[in-house]
């Protein structure tokens, strides 16, 4: 976007497909071989964070639309596979995890 003189305005640096919080935290205790059971409750985030608790409880579905017509392509698409990406070589991973 730095070399681009037609990138201007703001831009979302999301993948195109977002997905819930619900979600991403399933993925997230499968690939460090934890389970997510227990929700955040909302009445607890809301004490912390205020109003801004609502943008965690309820979410937004920011996709990069700007990005997508200026031609770029995400490396990954889809979170979970960003996210077996990043956690690849985590030492918090069981090895069989690291290796798949």
């Amino acid at each position: 976007m730095l070399e681009n003189d037609n990138a201007r305005g703001p831009f979302n640096l999301g993948a195109p497909n977002p997905v819930t919080n619900a979600d991403f935290s399933r993925w997230l205790g499968r690939q460090m071989g934890r389970p997510a059971l227990v929700p955040t409750p909302g009445f607890l985030l809301r004490l912390v964070f205020g109003e801004m608790a609502g943008m965690l409880l309820s979410g937004q579905r920011a996709v990069p639309r700007h990005l997508t017509q200026m031609g770029y392509a995400c490396r990954f698409a889809e979170a979970e596979v960003a996210l077996r990406d990043i956690l690849r070589d985590s030492p918090g991973l069981p090895t069989s995890e690291r290796e798949s």
